[in-house]
């Protein structure tokens, strides 16, 4: 009795649990539906407007972040400009020399590190070739881009060449008198020479 007692106990102990489970899982998927109910159209459209509206107001302020750092390395650069309308011939004499300075500096260093960048271009490509070596691999070069009508332009403009070369060739007179007309005349003078001999 004292077994049967224990499972019937274990029993409704178990029933109890699975009812506490079924009732939390039924909780949740109310809870989902209830938080599914909740985006409508009209609150989506109005956080979409929202979100636009945050992203064009943090576009503006990088903007406008971007243009006041470009104006500091613009003036940490150049100097601050200068009051050009009260200044004496001397006092533009001395500035012109001194921006002339700054410019012609600033060209050297401009070429130095164009010169260097050069440089090490060219040593990335001889250390990039030197690995594809050693690894047995080849780099297969990059083919122009060719105009499939550009043959057919060529043939066209060789073709007209030709043409342009016979009509500039030399009109050549042909005989004035054909064969059979040089025979005709021959006998008219062999006919002449014999009724002088015969005169």
């Amino acid at each position: 009795m004292a077994d049967d007692e224990a499972k019937k106990a274990k029993q409704a102990e178990i029933e109890r649990k699975r009812a506490e489970v079924r009732k939390r899982m039924e909780e949740a998927s109310k809870a989902k539906k209830a938080k599914k109910g909740f985006m409508t159209p009209e609150r989506k459209k109005k956080l979409r407007l929202l979100l636009r509206k945050k992203a064009a107001e943090e576009l503006k302020k990088e903007q406008e972040r971007k243009a006041a750092e470009r104006r500091r390395i613009i003036e940490e650069r150049c100097g601050s400009p200068r009051n050009l309308s009260d200044a004496s011939e001397a006092e533009l004499q001395t500035i012109c020399k001194q921006y002339w300075q700054r410019v012609y500096s600033l060209e050297g260093d401009k070429f130095d590190l164009e010169h260097v960048q050069k440089v090490k271009a060219q040593e990335i490509n001889d250390l990039n070739a030197q690995v594809n070596d050693l690894r047995g691999k080849f780099v297969k070069p990059a083919l122009k881009k060719v105009s499939k009508y550009e043959n057919k332009f060529a043939k066209l403009q060789k073709k007209a060449a030709e043409f342009n070369f016979r009509n500039q060739l030399k009109v050549v007179k042909k005989k004035e008198f054909t064969l059979e007309e040089e025979e005709k005349e021959k006998k008219i003078k062999d006919a002449a020479v014999l009724n002088k001999a015969k005169k």
